[in-house]
């Protein structure tokens, strides 16, 4: 029964499925049967009420009750499309997961892009950091490689997390977007500050989705054939060139045209002009782990290139546009916890934490059974002994429930196997606040002297003016103080931009 599901999930991606109105010429409820009359209910005489048996009214309008689905709480607006990644150069001496097992091999892709604060309503073009994210349809399994569009992120302990998407949220009484909120929160978190410049510079609006380069955030590790591992970050650059709009455009599009970068996503791909990025790691060894200078699974902190280059690993190409939005985009669910052989987590806290929030939330959006969604559903059989709840579209027939038994003949994969080699940790076990003892300013302060030039940081200190103005005066004073620990000349300038507001 699962094949046949897997089936149809490759029919789906490959668009190869005919809608219900491509099968036959009528309307149908959604049991089938074909409707009498579609522009009026049952009622008793011209003006009289309307009959309980009008079972046409009641498929409607009972689907219609139901048809919306919880919102992400986060990412929740987003567009996405389909298509391929190529294995450009062999990095199987790091990695032997399936998928980059030989040059010129092809693996199916989808991608959801993002806005991370908004609701589902939201403009594309408000400032904001944004999600990136990859669904690899391998022989071995789903792979999701969940990012963002800048390389860091705000906190380092995922516990910190819900409170930190609260200050981006509404306000509790007011309803409102609160920048005291907002403010209060990355003035006590100084580790916020590298991800809070990248945000408020021109990178924090980008010009589309086409435009934007990619990371995976989050340190992996990679295994190879021999069990060898190395610890990998990833990042995905677009070969459209960086593009950013000004504040003025953003704030314009926010009004004119609020789906800005959906549209012009999908109207690219139609016209056949295919978007791409190409995928490079960054690996660490442990030894190099044992001895850098800052902690390489603080996802606050990038690793430097001239320590640790870009290695090409291949090309991901959008060619096809979804069939079917809601079907295929907003049903759609990546999770870091998704993982194939070859490809493992490291002791990274934040992305311990994404292990278990992601398939949490999406088996609350979208019920227990949402891998088996044909977006969701990998592309080779599933055995488990996983069975019933809401919307099992496969039960896996008279298959055993219960493991170990002495009916099947299943068995784990010793690939697998080989591909998990034990590893040591060791510790004190304790909660560990590392807020005030990493080095919070030092990467920030590149960031702003080096890797911006003199118009980008103009741009930055009247975008955080503007934001920094919106906050009471308390507040004001604590963010022109965190923002003189990355430079004297930054706070300067701030507190210019906003004594004359």
């Amino acid at each position: 029964m699962f094949t046949m599901l897997k089936l149809i999930a490759v029919l789906v991606l490959a668009g190869a499925i005919p809608s219900y109105s491509q099968q036959n010429n009528y309307i149908t409820t959604g049991f089938g049967s074909p409707v009498s009359y579609k522009d009026a209910s049952l009622t008793v005489g011209r003006r009289g009420p309307l009959l309980m048996e009008d079972t046409e009214f009641i498929d409607e309008m009972a689907h219609f009750d139901r048809e919306r689905i919880p919102e992400r709480v986060v990412h929740a607006k987003g567009g996405g499309a389909f298509g391929y990644f190529n294995v450009t150069n062999d990095i199987t001496r790091y990695c032997a997961a399936a998928l980059f097992s030989q040059v010129g091999k092809r693996t199916k892709i989808a991608v959801r892009f993002s806005t991370i604060g908004g609701e589902r309503g939201s403009a594309d073009t408000r400032r904001d950091p944004r999600g990136f994210a990859i669904k690899f349809y391998t022989e071995e399994g789903n792979w999701d490689l969940v990012g963002n569009t800048v390389p860091v992120f705000f906190i380092r302990d995922p516990i910190l997390f819900p409170s930190f998407i609260h200050t981006q949220k509404r306000h509790p009484a007011t309803f409102l977007h609160n920048a005291d909120m907002q403010w209060d929160a990355i003035t006590l978190r100084p580790e916020s500050t590298h991800m809070v410049l990248y945000v408020f510079s021109d990178r924090g609006t980008p010009d589309g989705f086409r435009y934007m380069h990619g990371y995976g955030i989050s340190t992996f590790k990679l295994v190879n054939a021999t069990g060898h591992h190395v610890f990998c970050k990833f990042t995905y650059m677009t070969n459209q060139g960086l593009r950013n709009l000004t504040r003025a455009r953003a704030q314009q599009l926010e009004g004119s045209d609020p789906d800005y970068a959906i549209r012009d996503l999908y109207q690219a791909i139609r016209s056949g002009n295919y978007p791409s990025w190409t995928l490079y790691i960054q690996v660490m060894t442990e030894e190099q782990v044992a001895q850098s200078s800052f902690n390489p699974f603080d996802d606050t902190k990038l690793w430097p290139e001239d320590r640790y280059p870009f290695i090409e690993v291949g090309r991901l190409t959008l060619n096809e546009n979804p069939t079917n939005y809601f079907q295929q985009i907003e049903q759609i669910a990546m999770s870091p916890s998704r993982m194939v052989p070859g490809i493992k987590p490291s002791p990274d806290k934040i992305l311990q934490g994404r292990l278990f929030a992601y398939p949490d939330t999406q088996r609350y959006r979208l019920g227990p059974n949402f891998l088996q969604i044909p977006v969701n559903c990998p592309l080779q059989d599933v055995h488990n002994y996983q069975r019933d709840g809401p919307m099992s579209y496969s039960n896996q027939g008279d298959s055993p429930v219960y493991h170990p038994n002495s009916v099947d003949s299943l068995n784990v994969s010793q690939r697998a196997t080989q591909l998990s080699p034990p590893y040591s940790v060791s510790g004190d076990v304790y909660k560990y606040d590392s807020g005030n003892t990493e080095d919070n300013f030092a990467q920030p302060r590149d960031f702003y002297e080096n890797r911006l030039d003199e118009a980008a940081r103009i741009n930055l200190v009247d975008n955080l003016a503007e934001a920094i103005s919106a906050a009471s005066a308390p507040l004001q004073r604590r963010a022109l103080n965190l923002f003189g620990n990355v430079s004297a000349d930054l706070r300067s300038r701030l507190q210019s931009r906003i004594t004359s507001q």
